[in-house]
């Protein structure tokens, strides 16, 4: 008598067609003799069983948290060039950037000089708030009134002014210009006093010497410039050679802006340029400041006290303010946030930090247009290991993005980010990225630079580090300053960052790798890259395969050409 039972049954993966089952049977008989038949079943899993969409991804892998290193994006087929990928994205109805990309409101990171180089090349920086509320409206007007096409109040004189009053007034005020033009005390136009002969040999001259009359100076009526004013402008310095002045004035002769080709000439070479500006409305550059949420002695939020700093920064031109603190998910993050939004209606709120749905949900309810997710991620920050809480940021990003799907709202990934292939992955799950450390070395961050062996590094501080919280920061993570040295303990560090190029090269080379992203997904905008994107996780094995291995890199500046 002969019957068959099933010994063993275990599986075997062959590539990427799917996977096999083998079934070992024995044969078993009458006189103890056993033969193995092999009998092998197919089924055939296909990529969509591997490589998965986020919901079914995310739910996979819980409750494990995730984060960048830990999963990397399949490819798709793509008819896609990375050249032809659009990065415009949108952080509110009012902010429109052509680079998904913010500058961390961090003391060295973000001032006017950050914010400038950010917007130029389509981001927006966020102004910090480790300075005096006066600072920072002046650093905040510094971006506002960076070359911007029409200068809509410019600096003037009046006729009884000496040449060495104006030099006077260069002075104090630190003008880059020397030319002005000369009005009467209705702010009628009377004519233009020309750089040439603003000198010291003329400085007991009269500016009325000097001057060109009312009928030698260019100009155009307001109701002439048109819905493009920056193209009739570039049209009239074509056409008029050797003129660099065009005054704009009302049907009264009375000045109402200026016009400078050197500013004319920088916009259209901007225009030609793949990285975008971002301007609002009058082609000024977008800009966005930190606050703090001042409080009385007995705890509530100082109401007064932040309307009068928001309506000075507001009056200045801002565009987006950045309710920013180390857990947004508070009943004061959501007070400061509701009073700025009663107070504001149509200024662009940016408020976090968070890292669940629960969290957007709240500071949506509260005004917030969009949303800062992450806790402890960046790599000066310690509140992970200090406080014992947050979570890997990829697993927070995708529980924030159920929250801002309830609320419709957009959400932006804030820390963690060490290379651009970091930023394509968050981008699956966000609207725009903030970088901190990979803009700290950069020419333009404010850092202290210092020299150690021949080598100059930039100061590179978290914003829970001791020295930040005694400069304005402690109210971030919740503490008061006359506390720090008894009964806090500092969430970050301080650290120092190799001195880099400029931000404009940071950001090419950002947005040329997230590009070169979208086009291995056949993605050709943000939009469709959220639709595309597939997930797989990956090993620790994975991770090192990912990186340079096994290899000596050398670099080019180690050769010479003989």
């Amino acid at each position: 008598m002969q019957f068959l039972k099933v010994s063993k049954t275990f599986g075997y993966k062959f590539g990427t067609v799917g996977w096999y089952s083998l079934i070992i049977l024995e044969t078993i008989d009458s006189f103890d003799h056993k033969q193995l038949i092999y009998a092998m079943s197919y089924k055939r899993i296909m990529d969509e069983d591997f490589y998965l969409k986020a919901d079914e991804f995310f739910a996979k892998s819980t409750p494990c948290g995730l984060t960048f290193d830990d999963l990397s994006l399949a490819t798709r087929y793509s008819e896609v060039l990375p050249r032809n990928v659009r990065l415009d994205t949108n952080l509110s109805d009012s902010i429109q950037l052509s680079i998904p990309v913010l500058s961390s409101d961090m003391d060295t990171v973000t001032e006017s000089d950050m914010a400038t180089a950010m917007a130029l090349c389509g981001g927006i920086g966020l102004i910090h708030y480790n300075m005096s509320n006066r600072n920072q409206i002046k650093e905040v007007a510094r971006v506002k009134y960076h070359v911007h096409g029409l200068i809509q109040d410019p600096i003037t004189i009046t006729a009884d002014k000496s040449v060495g009053d104006v030099l006077s007034l260069i002075d104090e005020k630190n003008f880059q210009f020397r030319t002005f033009p000369i009005v009467d005390d209705q702010e009628r136009l009377l004519g233009l006093l020309p750089g040439r002969v603003v000198k010291q040999r003329y400085r007991n001259r009269k500016v009325t010497e000097g001057m060109l009359a009312r009928n030698e100076v260019y100009t155009i009526c307001e109701n002439e410039v048109g819905s493009d004013p920056i193209s009739t402008a570039d049209q009239f310095f074509s056409k008029h050679m050797g003129i660099h002045k065009l005054l704009v004035v009302d049907k009264e002769d009375r000045l109402r802006g200026l016009y400078t080709l050197s500013d004319i000439e920088r916009i259209m070479e901007e225009n030609r340029d793949h990285l975008k500006p971002a301007r609002d409305g009058k082609f000024r550059l977008l800009c966005g400041a930190a606050v703090s949420t001042p409080r009385k002695e007995n705890g509530e939020i100082d109401k007064d006290s932040l309307f009068e700093h928001v309506s000075e920064l507001v009056e200045q031109g801002l565009d987006a303010v950045a309710v920013s603190t180390a857990h947004g998910h508070t009943k004061g993050v959501g007070q400061a946030t509701k009073f700025i939004r009663e107070s504001f209606p149509e200024i662009t709120i940016i408020a976090g930090n968070v890292t669940s749905g629960e969290g957007v949900e709240f500071l949506a309810e509260a005004g917030a247009n969009s949303i800062k997710v992450g806790q402890g991620p960046g790599s000066i920050c310690t509140t992970r290991i200090i406080a014992g809480v947050g979570i890997p940021q990829m697993t927070a990003l995708y529980a924030a993005m159920q929250g801002a799907k309830n609320k419709g709202v957009t959400i932006i990934a804030d820390g963690g980010i060490s290379k651009s292939g970091d930023i394509v992955k968050a981008l699956t799950l966000s609207e725009a990225v903030i970088c901190g450390g990979l803009l700290a070395g950069c020419r333009e961050a404010p850092g202290r630079i210092i020299e150690i062996e021949g080598k100059y590094y930039k100061q590179y501080r978290g914003m829970g580090s001791l020295e930040a919280m005694k400069e304005g920061s402690a109210s971030r993570y919740g503490h008061q300053k006359e506390d720090l040295t008894s009964k806090s303990t500092p969430e970050g560090i301080e650290a120092l960052k190799e001195v880099a190029g400029s931000t404009k090269d940071a950001l090419e080379n950002i947005a040329g790798g997230i590009k070169a992203g979208l086009g291995y997904l056949g993605a050709e905008n943000l939009e469709q890259l959220k639709d595309k994107a597939r997930y797989i996780q990956v090993s620790q094995a994975g991770q090192r395969e990912s990186g340079t291995h096994d290899v000596i890199e050398v670099k080019r500046s180690d050769f010479t050409r003989s």
